[in-house]
């Protein structure tokens, strides 16, 4: 258990829900009511995840999408192959690594880039929110080469630090910006959701 962590001894709801409908983490939960505010995922869309493991919100993107589009995860973790399907395929890698997503993209670009990504925390909320502005900074960078005019990014970022500044760089890339905090989120949490809304044409 990761110090700062409290012990959870049994499942809360979303955790039941997730496992009653087939996936592998609850967290799935916060893409549904960004999804349902926004309407990000579309059939036929092509969808790239960051720090896609343990799955759930590639799985979601990939019944959204539909057989006519394609989800992409990437992650440091190896993720279990029987999740994959015909338009969802895993990849290990690291999203730093612009060789990576190139190999994966075969050059092609996305409608929607989704980030999970958290860094591993240490329980002092100053250096897991540096770190966690640094994956989103990442996300953000990622979305302006392979994202598709018009498309959208959704990324986690914890509170603190210059959460501000990476709003006012999404402004510049992005019609819109929408904060959000979903309910599945845990109250202990302090992470948000930024998502941004048809980016801008170059």
């Amino acid at each position: 258990m990761k110090r700062g962590q409290k012990k959870r001894s049994t499942p809360d709801y979303y955790a039941q829900l997730a496992q009653k409908e087939g996936y592998p983490a609850r967290s799935v939960y916060k893409l549904k009511e960004i999804q349902d505010k926004t309407a990000i995922l579309k059939k036929g869309y092509s969808v790239l995840d960051l720090g896609a493991a343990p799955g759930s919100w590639s799985l979601f993107a990939s019944r959204k999408v539909g057989k006519e589009g394609k989800v992409h995860g990437i992650d440091l973790k190896e993720i279990p192959p029987e999740q994959e399907r015909n338009n969802l395929h895993f990849s290990i890698g690291d999203m730093y690594d612009d060789s990576c997503i190139d190999r994966i993209s075969g050059g092609s670009r996305y409608n929607v880039i989704l980030s999970d990504a958290a860094p591993a925390t240490t329980g002092n909320r100053t250096v897991d929110s540096s770190r966690s502005i640094a994956l989103a900074e990442r996300a953000i960078e990622l979305s302006v080469k392979y994202l598709l005019p018009g498309g959208h990014l959704a990324v986690k970022v914890f509170q603190g630090g210059d959460s501000k500044a990476l709003t006012a760089a999404m402004e510049k890339i992005f019609t819109s910006v929408k904060i959000m905090k979903p309910k599945a989120c845990r109250k202990e949490s302090f992470e948000v959701y930024l998502v941004g809304m048809e980016r801008k044409r170059e």
